[in-house]
C-alpha cells in the first residue's frame, strides 16, 4: 500500500482553501489522525500552515513556496507538512495563533509554525518569503536551519524547552480562571470604563479607530458606543458611530456597485480595501446601520443595509437557503480586479454626461487610487454638488448616477469573477440569520424569509435532533467537522432573534434547544467557564476559550448574554447563574481590559442590570406597534411573543416540552381580548398595557 505521507492528500478534503493546495509538490497532509501519528512515530516535527481561502498572502505564500520544488524536498523530506484551514478549525487556529501574538506581537494569515511531533510551537510567524526579504527571513534558509537544529540532540532539547514555555503561555490564557471562580462579576465602572477608551481611540478625521491604517470594522466597538448613545444621548458616542459608519459606506471598504463590503481598508482614509468579502462582515455590519438609521434617522443607513443583502442573496446565498462564507479578493491573478475602473472603461459604457457624473461622484480617475492608474469607487463628491456644477437637477442627478451604475454592474459582471469559498458554516449561518431578522424587524417583514431559509437549511443539514449536536461545515453535500462554541452561540442567537422578528415558535425551540447543548458539552462546572470545544473534542495541546472580539463577536460573550437573556424562557433554568459565574471568573481579565473584551462587558450589563423585556400577549403584533417598534432604538430589549390565551399558551409549552410557563410568559395573558403588552426593567415590571407607548415611556423611565 502507498505511504499516504509520501502524497498530497489534500484533493480528499471538503475544504475549497485545502484543495487549492491539492496540485502542490508538497505532501500535504490534513490535520488527522494520521499525519498526526506519524510525526509522533517518525519524530519529525510538524510544518503547520493555516490559511483560508480568500487570504491573498497565502495565494502568495503558495504560489512563492508551497509551488516551488526546492522548497517542497526539504518540506517533504524533513518534516510533516499540515495544511489546515481555519475557518474549518478555528480551534487550532486560536491556540497557535494566541502562541504567535504572544511571541512575535502580531499575528495574521498565513499562519506559519513549526511543532514537536507532540503539537508544541517552536518556532512561529506569518507570511515567511522564499528568499529573505528586508527584515524577514526566508523560508529555504528557515526550513534548512530547522532541520538541522531538530537533527542535534542538545539543540533539539532547547526546542523542546521553548516549545513547552510557548505552550505555558497559551495554557496560561485559556487554562487557568481569575481567581479560581472567586471575582465578582464586573459592575457598571467597566462599561464606562470600555466607552472612554473606545472613544479615546476614535480618528476623529477619518472616522474608525486608531490614526494609521489598516482600518478595521471594529463592529464590538461601534455596537458599544451606539448602545452608549442610546441610552444617555451621548453626542461624543453618536457622532464616532456615525463618522464610521459614513467612512466605511462612502469608502472603498464599500462595494458601490454590488452592495455589500469587504473585508477592510488597507489605509487610515478608508481608500483601498483588502477586496475579499467575507460573510461575517456582512452579518456584522448592517444591524449596525440599522441601530444608526434608528438614532438618526438617516435613510442613507437603510439602504446601505438594504443593498448589503441584496449582495448576499445574489451572492452569498445556496439555491436552498443556506450562506456561503466567502469571495476571494482576486480575479485571475490579480488582486481587486473585478471592482475597480479607469476614466476609459466608464466611459466605453456610458454616455455623457453620466459618464462624467460617475466618474466625478466615485472619483475615478486617470492616475486612480490604487495599482496600474485604476480605481476603486469612493463617493468624492456630492449630489448637490454635481448638480450644482452640471447645471441638473437633484433629481436628474440621481436618475442618470442609479442608471449609470446599473449599467456598469451588468458590464462587471462580464469581467472574471472572484472565486466562491462554498463553506457554509453553522456559526456564521447564525450571524446572517441574525442580521436579516433585525432588516425584517425594523425595515421589511419579508426579509424574515432569508433567514427562515437559512435557518431550516442548517438545521436540516448540520444539526442531529436527537443528540442536539451541531456539525460546523456542508459544503457540496459534505457535512464534517464537530460544532464549536461559536456555532451553537451564534445559530441560538440568530433563531432567537428570528423568533423575536416574527413570533414564530420554531425558531425559539432552536435556541433553546442549542442552549441546552452549550450547557450539556461546552460548560465546566469545575472551572466555571464555557470552551470554545466540547468536552468530548480532540485533545489539543490546550483546551481553548474566546474571551477577545476579534472578527467575530467573542463567543463566550455572545454565549453569556444569550443564556442571561434565555433565563427567563425556561422555568428553573439555571442559566443566569451560569453566566455570572462566567463572568466573575474571567472579571480580572474583564476589567483590566474591557474594550478587548467588548462582548463579555456587554454581557456584564446585562447581568447586572437584568436586561428589559417587552413580553407581548397577542396573535400578531398590531401594524401600529411594529411600526413605533421599528423606529425606536432598544437596545437589549427581549420582544418576547406569546399567544394571548392560557390555553394557546399550552400548546406552546406541549411543543417546547415545557411543564410550566416559563417567567417571561406566566400569568401575562391579553386582557378582553386586546393585543397586550407587559414591560419590565432591571427585574421590575410595569402593569399590563393595551397600548404600546404607555409601555414605553414605563421603561424609559425606569432605565
Amino acid at each position: 500500500m502507498t505511504d499516504p505521507l509520501r502524497r498530497n492528500r489534500l484533493a480528499e478534503e471538503g475544504s475549497p482553501y485545502l484543495t487549492q493546495h491539492k496540485d502542490n509538490p508538497v505532501n500535504w497532509q490534513p490535520w488527522d489522525e494520521t499525519a498526526l501519528e506519524a510525526a509522533k512515530a517518525q519524530n519529525k516535527p510538524i510544518f503547520l500552515s493555516i490559511g483560508y481561502s480568500a487570504c491573498h498572502w497565502c495565494h502568495v505564500m503558495e504560489e512563492e513556496s508551497f509551488a516551488d520544488d526546492a522548497v517542497a524536498e526539504r518540506l517533504n523530506e524533513d518534516f510533516i507538512p499540515i495544511k489546515v484551514d481555519r475557518e474549518e478549525r478555528p480551534d487550532i487556529d486560536s491556540i497557535y495563533m494566541s502562541i504567535c501574538q504572544r511571541v512575535t506581537g502580531r499575528g495574521g494569515w498565513p499562519l506559519t509554525a513549526w511543532l514537536t511531533p507532540e503539537g508544541s510551537p517552536f518556532y512561529i510567524g506569518t507570511y515567511f518569503p522564499k528568499e529573505p526579504q528586508g527584515q524577514m527571513p526566508g523560508l529555504l534558509d528557515l526550513l534548512d536551519k530547522i532541520a538541522a537544529s531538530w537533527n542535534d540532540p542538545e539543540e533539539r532539547s532547547e526546542m523542546q524547552t521553548r516549545a513547552e514555555q510557548w505552550v505555558d503561555t497559551a495554557r496560561d490564557k485559556y487554562d487557568t480562571p481569575d481567581a479560581d471562580g472567586t471575582g465578582e462579576v464586573p459592575g457598571d465602572d467597566t462599561l464606562d470604563s470600555a466607552v472612554r477608551t473606545a472613544l479615546r481611540s476614535v480618528d476623529d478625521a477619518y472616522g474608525g479607530f486608531g490614526s494609521d491604517g489598516p482600518k478595521f470594522p471594529q463592529p464590538g466597538r461601534l455596537d458599544l458606543l451606539l448602545r452608549t448613545a442610546g441610552r444617555s444621548g451621548t453626542t461624543d458616542a453618536l457622532t464616532a458611530v456615525t463618522a464610521t459608519l459614513d467612512a466605511m459606506a462612502d469608502g472603498g471598504m464599500y462595494d458601490h456597485l454590488g452592495g455589500g463590503f469587504h473585508r477592510y481598508a488597507t489605509d487610515r482614509e478608508w481608500t483601498v480595501p483588502h477586496f475579499e468579502k467575507m460573510l461575517y462582515d456582512n452579518a456584522g455590519l448592517p444591524p449596525l446601520y440599522l441601530a444608526g438609521h434608528q438614532l438618526t434617522g438617516d435613510e442613507g443607513y437603510a439602504e446601505t443595509v438594504d443593498e448589503t443583502l441584496a449582495f448576499v442573496e445574489r451572492e452569498l446565498t445556496h439555491p436552498d437557503g443556506g450562506f456561503y462564507s466567502t469571495l476571494d479578493a482576486r480575479s485571475g491573478d490579480e488582486e481587486g480586479s473585478f471592482y475597480v475602473w479607469t476614466p476609459a472603461d466608464v466611459h466605453a459604457h456610458l454616455d455623457d454626461p453620466a459618464a462624467t457624473l460617475f466618474c466625478e461622484r466615485y472619483g475615478v480617475t486617470d492616475g486612480g487610487n490604487f495599482e496600474r492608474g485604476t480605481t476603486v469607487l469612493n463617493v468624492s463628491t456630492t449630489i448637490d454638488t454635481l448638480a450644482d456644477d452640471h447645471d441638473l437637477t437633484t433629481d436628474v442627478v440621481t436618475t442618470k448616477l442609479s442608471n449609470a451604475c446599473d449599467t456598469l454592474f451588468a458590464a462587471r459582471e462580464e469581467r472574471t469573477r472572484p472565486p466562491r469559498d462554498e463553506k457554509i458554516l453553522a456559526g456564521w449561518n447564525g450571524m446572517m440569520i441574525s442580521a436579516y431578522a433585525d432588516a425584517a424587524r425594523i425595515l421589511d417583514a419579508d426579509y424574515a424569509g432569508p433567514a427562515r431559509d437559512a435557518l431550516d437549511f442548517v438545521t436540516d443539514h448540520l444539526l442531529d435532533n436527537e443528540t442536539g449536536r451541531l456539525q460546523r461545515r456542508f459544503i457540496d453535500g459534505d457535512v464534517a467537522g464537530e460544532g464549536y462554541l461559536e456555532d451553537y452561540a451564534f445559530l441560538a442567537r440568530g433563531a432567537f432573534d428570528l423568533y423575536q422578528a416574527t413570533g414564530d415558535l420554531q425558531p425559539l425551540s432552536v435556541a433553546l434547544n442549542l442552549a441546552e447543548t452549550i450547557v450539556s458539552a461546552f460548560w465546566d462546572a469545575e472551572t466555571k467557564t464555557i470552551y470554545f470545544t466540547p468536552d468530548d473534542g480532540e485533545e489539543l495541546v490546550t483546551r481553548p476559550q474566546e474571551l477577545t472580539d476579534s472578527s467575530t463577536p467573542s463567543s463566550l460573550g455572545a454565549t453569556v448574554d444569550l443564556l442571561c437573556e434565555l433565563d427567563g424562557f425556561v422555568a428553573d433554568a439555571d442559566y443566569r447563574e451560569i453566566a455570572g459565574e462566567v463572568l466573575a471568573t474571567h472579571s480580572n481579565r474583564i476589567t483590566g481590559n474591557p474594550l478587548q473584551h467588548v462582548s463579555l462587558t456587554l454581557a456584564a450589563d446585562r447581568y447586572t442590570n437584568g436586561g428589559a423585556e417587552l413580553t407581548v400577549a397577542a396573535d400578531d403584533l398590531p401594524t401600529d406597534w411594529r411600526e413605533t417598534l421599528a423606529d425606536r432604538y432598544l437596545p437589549g430589549v427581549t420582544l418576547a411573543h406569546r399567544p394571548p390565551t392560557e390555553s394557546e399558551l399550552q400548546a406552546w409549552l406541549d411543543e417546547l416540552g415545557l411543564e410550566a410557563a416559563p417567567p417571561v410568559w406566566a400569568d401575562r395573558e391579553a386582557i378582553d381580548g386586546e393585543p397586550t403588552v407587559y414591560a419590565c426593567e432591571s427585574f421590575t415590571c410595569s402593569p399590563p398595557q393595551t397600548a404600546l407607548e404607555p409601555a414605553l415611556e414605563w421603561l424609559e423611565t425606569n432605565r
